[in-house]
């Protein structure tokens, strides 16, 4: 799925680009990306180290909204198919 069809079936406005449910969404979609990635190239190490920056980083996010939004945090788990 490429970047602009994440946004438009995350987005809660047009002119949504940057809240957290579509920053989480587009670090999900690169975290899926990279784990293929590293199915065939087990010791491509410099990819499992951004592959767990980007993990830690979609971690926050979604502390963060679980703390500020809970109903979306919710919501965006279903939706993203994310255990927590």
């Amino acid at each position: 799925m490429t970047k602009t069809e994440t946004i438009t079936k995350i987005r809660k406005s047009p002119k949504d680009t940057g809240s957290s449910s579509v920053q989480i969404a587009l670090l999900t979609e690169r975290i899926k990306q990279i784990s293929e990635h590293l199915k065939n190239h087990r010791k491509d190490y410099t990819s499992q180290v951004g592959l767990m920056k980007l993990v830690g980083q979609r971690r926050r996010l979604l502390n963060y909204l679980k703390r500020t939004d809970s109903e979306e945090y919710a919501r965006l788990l279903k939706r993203l198919d994310i255990r927590k």
